[in-house]
């Protein structure tokens, strides 16, 4: 495991952090929000006043924000808050322990910049210096790491309830170390924390625990956004066509496809092929979200008419066109255009969030972009034991488990690896009789 030398905020860090608190139940995630929200001046007095329980201040319930949650004491759904400091924005996550809410988990991790995974030390037995790490620190720091989150830091809560706060962090930070090394997990940092008292959540408690590095809000400020696949081939999954029919202008197309690009760059002049028709075109506008004229990259959302009128639907790609070989370019005779190429047999890491177990031969529903397909299973591969990290056997996936299984689609689909491109890569499998999100699928 290595950790990134701390650094002030740069160029790359001038947009807003999109980061996720996880971890296992009860750890104080909400209570670190809400530490993180009071001591950046982040709350209103009025706000701090309908937080109060007998006198005193439960700053778990600036999240806890449904009825549900209030209630029972615990967290159910993701809580989206948002707050500044004079360095950075930053838009937080708060997601559910419990293991039926995998998830909202998953679902918050999806977009997110960083994690900050909080480890509990009164759950732990941290005078051991060979200590098992809690179940749902390690499903989750393994989620966080498939889901190319990219930074995760580990916060040590609860640290000043512990009769030797040192030694427990020596020995839970050693223990952190050795299941991100053998997972092949890069940390960011690891910091000790209390948030009930504050001590290193905004300004560092120097010396306690021996920890005399910045506090986990600095650590935060000078984390990296999420980079963008700007690199690839440029890739737009179309959500939604804008038809001008009316207008006369006929050099070049009266709709506008309009989605969030999901790797390269889209400009005025570029030759692009629709999935899965296979027509080609030529861009004659780029827009922005807000309608300027201009280049857009991914990440960003964009408009793209064509030159020319192409039967373009939602759920279909606008994809850059693949290089036209010279001897084809000169050729004098009509060449049918090339059907872009797509994936019918895929292998992908599943995080399974359904209920009922995923079995080999049952059909799914998957949406990829915005184009939906039946999958079905072929087999599983393997099963992950988030303990020992081994790939094991496995003849079905329980829920909350993660593993590797063979999927046959019924149309093919324009797919990259996940590892190199998070939007083309990615899948969610949707039960077809009760329509719950079963799974994230990752294809290889």
């Amino acid at each position: 495991m290595t950790s990134t030398a701390y650094n002030s905020p740069a160029a790359d860090t001038a947009s807003a952090l999109r980061f996720i608190t996880c971890g296992s139940v009860d750890d104080g995630k909400s209570t670190l929000i809400g530490r993180l929200l009071v001591d950046s001046k982040s709350v209103l007095q009025d706000q701090l006043a309908g937080v109060q329980r007998s006198g005193e201040t439960d700053l778990a319930l600036l999240t806890d924000g449904l009825s549900a949650e209030r209630e029972q004491g615990i967290t159910i759904d993701v809580a989206y808050r948002y707050f500044a400091t004079p360095a950075r924005k930053f838009i937080i996550g708060d997601a559910p322990g419990h293991e039926q809410y995998t998830r909202n988990m998953v679902t918050a991790a999806s977009s997110a910049d960083a994690a900050v995974v909080l480890v509990d030390a009164t759950k732990l037995d941290w005078r051991s210096a060979d200590l098992a790490l809690l179940p749902q620190t390690r499903r989750h720091s393994l989620l966080v790491h498939l889901l190319r989150v990219p930074s995760l830091v580990f916060a040590v809560n609860k640290l000043d309830a512990v009769e030797d706060p040192a030694l427990a962090f020596v020995h839970i930070k050693a223990a952190l170390e050795r299941f991100a090394k053998d997972a092949g997990i890069r940390v960011a940092a690891t910091v000790p924390v209390s948030a009930l008292k504050g001590w290193n959540v905004v300004t560092p408690h120097e010396g306690w625990c021996g920890y005399e590095g910045p506090s986990l809000l600095q650590w935060l400020e000078g984390l990296p956004g999420t980079p963008a696949d700007t690199a690839l081939p440029a890739a737009l999954p179309v959500q939604w066509v804008e038809k001008f029919s009316s207008s006369s202008d006929t050099s070049q197309g009266r709709r506008v496809f309009w989605g969030r690009l999901g790797a390269g760059e889209l400009q005025v002049g570029q030759s692009v092929q629709i999935f899965p028709s296979g027509q080609s075109a030529l861009v004659a506008q780029v827009l922005d979200h807000a309608r300027r004229p201009g280049k857009v990259s991914a990440g960003h959302s964009a408009g793209v008419v064509l030159d020319r009128e192409v039967d373009v639907s939602r759920g279909d790609w606008i994809l850059a066109a693949p290089e036209t070989p010279a001897a084809a370019a000169a050729d004098d005779f009509d060449t049918p255009e090339a059907v872009p190429v797509g994936r019918r047999d895929v292998t992908a890491t599943v995080a399974w969030m359904d209920d009922e177990p995923l079995v080999p031969g049952r059909v799914y529903l998957a949406l990829h972009g915005h184009r939906w397909v039946k999958a079905k299973v072929r087999r599983v591969v393997h099963h992950l034991d988030i303990h020992t990290l081994a790939e094991e056997p496995a003849a079905n996936l329980q829920a909350n488990a993660i593993g590797v299984v063979e999927l046959a689609l019924q149309e093919p689909l324009p797919l990259r690896a996940f590892t190199e491109a998070r939007i083309q890569g990615a899948l969610i499998l949707v039960d077809t009789a009760s329509h719950k999100t079963a799974a994230a699928a990752l294809a290889h």
